[in-house]
């Protein structure tokens, strides 16, 4: 009597534990995939010996609540990257005063289901955590067309102010995401996709 009933609840235990097992894994929901569009970063407003320039203004973004952050908070942990131009800062380093960092991978953007556990650079008097420079990053400059287009299968992931992470998919650099941009169309208009996991892991998917 008593072996029977130890062996009866052994398998209870292991029915509720089975279930507890399941239910970890759908509770798991995938963070969704956000858009930030036409987030400008330093406009032209004119031309010069050395091609065009804007007014230096440096755009903050937090992925974290997918929003533009005001300047006056850019000592903080508030913003996550921030843009210039061509240039990617991250919120650590030489750039600001979190946990911030990056890496460029060479995958699909849907290919990346978790961030990597190490690679991550932070800004440097020496050098950007995201390289500037065609090819080096994000990014192609053609000057026979004067345009900069995002490089296909290059995904940021980006280590956040507070340390959670996010991928990054740039999808075009001018107003409007027109799909064959030319030399005519605003440039210095950020548009991308991007997942960013608040939970603490490094799960996308």
């Amino acid at each position: 009597m008593r072996n029977r009933l130890f062996s009866t609840l052994f398998v209870a235990a292991l029915v509720v534990l089975s279930g507890c097992d399941s239910d970890s894994s759908e509770e798991f929901m995938p963070p969704e995939v956000q858009m930030a569009v036409d987030i400008p970063a330093d406009p032209i407003v004119g031309f010069g010996p050395m091609g065009p320039f804007g007014t230096g203004a440096i755009t903050f973004y937090s992925l974290r609540e997918n929003r533009i952050v005001p300047a006056a908070d850019s000592a903080s942990a508030a913003w996550d990257i921030a843009l210039q131009s061509t240039t990617i800062f991250t919120n650590g380093g030489a750039s600001g005063p979190a946990q911030g960092g990056a890496q460029v991978l060479e995958a699909l953007f849907e290919e990346i289901t978790e961030a990597p556990a190490t690679g991550y650079s932070t800004d440097a008097t020496s050098g950007f955590a995201i390289p500037t420079g065609s090819g080096n990053g994000w990014y192609n400059y053609n000057p026979q067309a004067n345009v900069v287009s995002p490089i296909p299968g290059r995904v940021l992931v980006v280590r956040c102010a507070d340390g959670t992470f996010a991928k990054l998919r740039m999808m075009s650099y001018y107003k409007g995401n027109p799909a064959n941009p030319t030399s005519a169309d605003e440039s210095r208009h950020y548009t991308f996709e991007f997942v960013h996991q608040a939970d603490g892991s490094r799960r996308f998917e």
